[in-house]
Formats: C-alpha cells, structure tokens, sequence
C-alpha cells in the first residue's frame, strides 16, 4: 500500500485539482495495475468463440429492412473517437482534419454520411465526438462550419491522465500544464475510457433521456464505419428476453492483420483478446490465421442503458494496456490504458458480427491514403464504396516508402492519383515522383537507390513491372 499512501503526500498532491472524475479515475485505473500480477488470461482457457454468437453479414443483409428502420434510427446516435492527432502522417492537429477525398476531410465525410441519413429517413441521428485534450479546442472552431448542416453535433472530452515514470511509478508532471514542455507529462488513456468519460460528461444522460438506446462507435479514420441499417435493424430485432446489449464488428483476418484483437470464448463470456495479454510463448499462435480467423474492427453497437448501468455498478473491468513510451528528453514513462471492445464482456447477451473487409478501411498511412483517393472508390453522400469497375474485391497491396510519410510529401510527388483499378501490389521506395495520367496494374515496383531519381512520364501504362535505376524527365 505504500504507492498507495504516495496518492496523497506530495508527487501526487496536485493531482487533485484536475477533474475529481479524472483523478478518481486515474487512482482506480493504478490500483489496478498495482494488483495485476501476471498475464490476464489463462492460455487453456481460450475457446473459439461458438457459431452461435458470431453472425454472418450475409445472412443479416437477406433479411427484409422493415418500415420501422427509421424508428429505429431515431434511437441511434453516432459516436466517433476522434482523440488522435495527425502526427504519424506529418500533419499538425487533430487527424480527422487531414483532406482524404475531393477536399473532404474526415469529418467532412461522417458529417455528411449522417447528413444524408436523417434527410432520407427525415429523421434526427446526432453525431458525437470523443475528444481528447490534444484535439477539442481544434476540432470546436472547425465545427462552426456545421451549423446550417442537417446534424446535430456534441463533443464530449476523453480523460486526460498522468504519465508515470517507469522506475519511480510517480508523476512525470510537476504542474497541471498541457503545453510547451508540459505537453507529454499528459496523455489520454485509450478508448476504453469513453465509457466513464462519457458518463461523466452528462451527454449519456441527456441522450437517454431524449429516447436514444444505442451508439455506433468506431474510429474517425475508418472510412469503412458507416450506419449500416441491417446490423443496426439486427441488433433492434432480438428476442425481447435476450436484448443485445453489444455487437462488436470482426472480419476475417488476412496476412496484414495478424496484430488485431480477436473475439475468444472465455469463461463463457465473448471476450476481447489483444496481443498485449497473450504470454510470450503463444504470441505465434494468436498471430496465426488459422487458430484465430477473425479481428475486431473497433466498429461497435453498443446500448447507453447498459452504459449507465455497468458505469454506476463499477462492472466493466476492462484489460489493462501498459503502453511504455519513451520522452523527448529519454525519460522511460508509462502510461495506462484500456481498449473499448475490451468490456464486451460485462455486456449481456453480446454478439460479434462478421462483416466484409469494406467495413473496414483504416487510413493510418500515406499508402493508405493513396488507396481512398484513387478510382479505385467512388465517394456517394460522404461513403466511399469500391468501384464496380474493379473486377475483384480485394484491395492492392501498396507499400510507399519513407519519402512519402507525410501527406505533404506524398501531394508533391502525385501530380495527379494514377489509375489503379487493376492494381494488385505497389511498392514504391526512394526519391520517386508520378506524372499526370499514370496506370499501374498487377504487380508494380519502383526503386530509386540512394541519390538516384525516378520520374515515372505522365500517361505512362506499367503493368507488371519492375522499375529501378534513375530516370529524369526535366522540362525543356
């Protein structure tokens, strides 16, 4: 208990004038991990989860979407996580301000999606944003431009908890700062604690009291996370005694996923598996794409009363993730944090759904990026849907290298975004730039060495093939 006793003698003494919620919840969050003592799961306890509990899309989509899906969408509210800021693609502020389409941003597009949703159905589906201390004041003045939209738009702010140092397990922070060199004694702790901060904000209670029963939450920079009315018409057609309280989204896994979090049957429960808990001698396995076929798309249908419920009672005990970071200054801290598919397990009656890859389309990289803002997507009402005029539906493989890590970079070097519709594997490295008007298809790989420059000619058609060597085209 003495870590205990530290709460309250001086390291932590001014931790008290942050938010009492915040600090209450800061203090249980390091009881916890003060407790934990060894992995959290026991590996000969893990089952697949039984058919039964994971649904197929396919089936969901062949049911009849009845007249009441606008009553039912009445009962929805959006929730996006939108904490994270741009940085890992070389952008200041907050990501979902990055342009990922036509000059759309990322909440350019959910702003629109929703948009059309309650003008079709004439009905009031309000959009939520989860947002973190690094990213609400930026994000508040870029919603004025929303006013004269057709949605209804709340934030409400993730908790903003302390780093602690790795050896000490006290404080980095000397003060309650949040900038200049304060900035990183600070951070906000996973998406897992949208459930308290959420409750904490009075907007969970507001949305009850004005009849919403469920949040679709996912990530802002899923494109592939639209309201999606079958699942929604799904989870508000169970049987009355067994009322689902969580679906989560799962897809089958492939190669490039093996990092995911899987659905598990655990002490009867549907449960969250995540890399961090799997002991060392089974990383392999949980990795392989055999044993575990499916990961979690953080795509999330969720009901508010169970909510309020599990938050009051104290039940949702999700994992705790111990992300170690290390400080500009080389200061090894921690930070603490949880994962908000982790509390599936305290929901009753939860069922994963496995939906097709599209719901699922991350923008986490350049490469990622030159995927949505080329034709192999067309954008409708603020969707992105794959092209018809792709013959299969498996997205390309696209790695580009470090040259084009930033969205600036990767602007400057696309004179305009080539046509890859018949694309199935781009991997592009060193000082590379495309002219007007390129076609990539099958398998295309481009390499400047060091020092070395490719300019690929506008108009240019490469089709299988492998470019390397230097190749300049300068203006006469």
């Amino acid at each position: 208990s003495s870590s205990f006793q530290s709460l309250t003698t001086d390291p932590w003494h001014f931790l008290f004038q942050i938010s009492k919620k915040d600090f209450e919840g800061f203090k249980n969050l390091f009881h916890r991990f003060l407790q934990v003592k060894g992995p959290s799961v026991k590996w000969d306890k893990i089952h697949k989860p039984p058919e039964d509990l994971i649904h197929p899309y396919d089936k969901i989509k062949a049911q009849v979407l009845p007249d009441s899906v606008a009553a039912s969408l009445n009962k929805l509210v959006v929730v996006k996580l939108n904490g994270g800021l741009g940085t890992s693609m070389g952008c200041k502020g907050p990501k979902s301000v990055i342009s990922v389409r036509n000059e759309n941003t990322f909440l350019d597009l959910t702003v629109h999606q929703i948009e059309h949703l309650n003008k079709t159905f004439n009905v009031d589906v309000p959009l939520v944003l989860m947002n973190s201390f690094n990213t609400d004041e930026d994000t508040k003045k870029i919603l004025q431009k929303y006013t004269h939209h057709r949605v209804h738009i709340h934030t409400f702010n993730q908790s903003r908890y302390p780093r602690i140092n790795k050896e000490s397990l006290l404080p980095v922070a000397k003060d309650l700062g949040v900038h200049g060199d304060h900035g990183d004694a600070w951070y906000p702790p996973g998406h897992g604690d949208i459930y308290a901060s959420f409750y904490n904000s009075g907007l969970l209670d507001q949305l009850i009291a004005a009849g919403k029963e469920y949040i679709f939450v996912s990530n802002i920079d899923n494109l592939g996370a639209t309201v999606d009315l079958f699942i929604l018409n799904h989870l508000m057609t169970q049987p009355k005694d067994k009322r689902c309280e969580f679906i989560m989204e799962v897809t089958d896994k492939t190669r490039a996923d093996v990092k995911g979090g899987t659905l598990i049957q655990y002490d009867d429960k549907l449960r969250l598996l995540e890399i961090a808990q799997v002991p060392k001698a089974h990383v392999d396995e949980f990795k392989s794409v055999t044993k575990f076929k499916i990961f979690n798309t953080n795509n999330l249908w969720i009901s508010l009363a169970a909510i309020k419920r599990l938050h009051e009672q104290n039940a949702m005990d999700m994992e705790i993730i111990v992300n170690p970071k290390t400080l500009d200054g080389g200061l090894n801290v921690i930070q603490l944090e949880t994962a908000v598919g982790a509390a599936i397990k305290a929901f009753d009656n939860a069922l994963g759904v496995n939906v097709p890859r599209s719901r699922f389309l991350p923008v986490k990289t350049s490469s990622d990026l030159l995927l949505v803002m080329s034709n192999l997507y067309s954008l409708d009402a603020g969707s992105l849907t794959m092209s018809k005029k792709r013959e299969f539906p498996s997205t390309p493989h696209v790695k580009l290298g470090s040259s084009f890590t930033k969205v600036h970079d990767f602007l400057m070097r696309f004179e305009s975004i080539p046509d890859m519709l018949e694309l199935d594997h781009l991997t592009v490295s060193g000082d590379v730039t495309f002219g007007k008007n390129v076609s990539l298809k099958g398998t295309v790989i481009i390499i400047a060495n060091h020092g070395d420059r490719i300019d690929i000619p506008a108009g240019a058609v490469l089709e299988n093939k492998i470019v390397s060597g230097n190749l300049r085209i300068l203006d006469h």
